[in-house]
Parts: C-alpha cells; sequence; structure tokens
C-alpha cells in the first residue's frame, strides 16, 4: 500500500475538522542530534507534513531566524547529500516529508538525480522559494514523474491571474506567504493574509497551506475562510534553540478547536 500523497494527508486532517500541521526544521540544528530527536517528536505528536529546510549560504526569503540556522548547519558541514542519506536511513515516518531549499544547490546536484534519490528516500515533495513558475517545469516533470510535488509559492501581492496560472500544474498543496518579506515570528497577521487564503481558496483545487509568522493557533482566530493547513517555522527553531523540545511546542496545535 503506497503511501497517501500531500494532498491526502491534509485532507485526512480537515476530515478530522483541523488544520494539519505542518512544522518547518532547519537540517542539522540545533544540532544533528537534538535535529533527529526533534523530527522524531514531531512525527509522534500530532505533525501532519514535516518541512526540512536544506540550508543555504544566501537564503533571500529567509528572516533572521532560519538564516542564523543555516549558518550554523553549513558551518557544521550539512549538505543536501547528507540530508539525503539521513533519510534514507532513517526509521519510518508518519508523517510526510517536503524538502524546501533554494534552486542552486538542487540544480548543482542533478534534478534527474535529486528526485531519484528523494523518492527513495521517501520524500514527498520540494518547496523552491527562489524558483520561478515559468522556469519550474524541469524540476516539476522529474519529480511527477516520480510522484512527488513541486509546491508552488503565492502571496498577498500576487494577482489572481498569476495564481491561476500556477493552479494549472499546481499539485500537493499551495504555500500562501501571509506578508511579504522575509519568515520570522510576528505578533499577529495583517488583514491580507486573510483575504490571499480566500483568493487561492477559490482559484485552487487543492489545499492552502499558510505560513510566514505563525507561531501559535491563536493568529488563526477569527478568519472567515481558514487555511487547510497551517505552516510553522522560525517559533519552533527558536523554541529548540532555547533548549525546548519539539513535543512540549506541538502541545497546543494539538489541543481541541
Amino acid at each position: 500500500m503506497s503511501a497517501p500523497t500531500l494532498q491526502e494527508r491534509i485532507e485526512s486532517a480537515n476530515a478530522q475538522g483541523r488544520m494539519a500541521r505542518i512544522p518547518f526544521l532547519t537540517f542539522g540544528y540545533p544540532d544533528r542530534e537534538r535535529f533527529s530527536q526533534a523530527l522524531r517528536e514531531l512525527d509522534d505528536n500530532g505533525a501532519d507534513i514535516i518541512e526540512i529546510g536544506v540550508p543555504f549560504s544566501d537564503p533571500v526569503a529567509d528572516g533572521p531566524v532560519v538564516e542564523e540556522a543555516s549558518r550554523r548547519a553549513l558551518e557544521n558541514g550539512v549538505s543536501l547529500r547528507e540530508i539525503l542519506a539521513f533519510l534514507r536511513t532513517a526509521p519510518r515516518r508518519q508523517a510526510g516529508i517536503v524538502l524546501m531549499g533554494y534552486y542552486n544547490p538542487f540544480y548543482q546536484y542533478g534534478l534527474e538525480t535529486l528526485a531519484e534519490e528523494a523518492a527513495a528516500c521517501g520524500v514527498s515533495g520540494l518547496i523552491v522559494p527562489d524558483l520561478p513558475l515559468e522556469e519550474g517545469a524541469p524540476l516539476a516533470k522529474a519529480l511527477t514523474a516520480r510522484g512527488m510535488d513541486l509546491i508552488a509559492l503565492v502571496g498577498p501581492n500576487t494577482p489572481e491571474e498569476r495564481m491561476a496560472e500556477y493552479a494549472r500544474t499546481a499539485r500537493g498543496y499551495v504555500y500562501v506567504v501571509s506578508v511579504m518579506g522575509v519568515t520570522g515570528m510576528r505578533k499577529g497577521l495583517p488583514p491580507e493574509a486573510a483575504a490571499t487564503v480566500a483568493r487561492a481558496r477559490e482559484i485552487f483545487d487543492i489545499p492552502v497551506a499558510l505560513g510566514f509568522g505563525i507561531s501559535e493557533p491563536g493568529q488563526l482566530e477569527g478568519m472567515e475562510k481558514p487555511p487547510h493547513a497551517v505552516v510553522f517555522g522560525s517559533a519552533l527553531l527558536r523554541h529548540l534553540d532555547a533548549g525546548g523540545s519539539a513535543a512540549a511546542f506541538m502541545l497546543p496545535w494539538k489541543k481541541p478547536a
């Protein structure tokens, strides 16, 4: 029996009356041992999908917390090859796995080789923030041929016409960026976040995930058309760096709505 697709994982969570939970974790952060422990705890404590960050030296879309995590991971010698080797030998996970990283390391690795090895490791999809739609066909083709998804990203400044272009080929889920700018924790979400989610839900026929600036469930209260899934990263990384556990971080997200 094949593993559920990313879309099926989110739809299953929605059928339970909740948003799907998608934590983001930079590989090798705070260090390799604690990353491995956090990954296990996220998997054991309600994560539906886990986004694993591939460290890069020029993370243009990342805020200070994720950028620092990448810097430290790179200083410790983390590479894409190591990430794939780790996933190949890691115990079987309940959550789906998505790699999130910039195009240069993926391209240098070789798109076909990357797709083949990622599929063999149980990866379900990739998110590439700096890859424009017009240039994404080779990677999308390599992934689709092996049953994986290239996740689209849209934001408050994405016109409906542009969203419709993404929607024609989008697979898995669409990642809605809550605000223009970089990742990072924010006290509240701007009004345009709810409007962007609502527009995306009208245009895409796959689940909509909301990320950038999400740190706790209360930020999503009162949204007339909430996302199908929520992504949280910087708050989790900061929690881990302070010595907290991934299991403890997940507790508020596991409470009934």
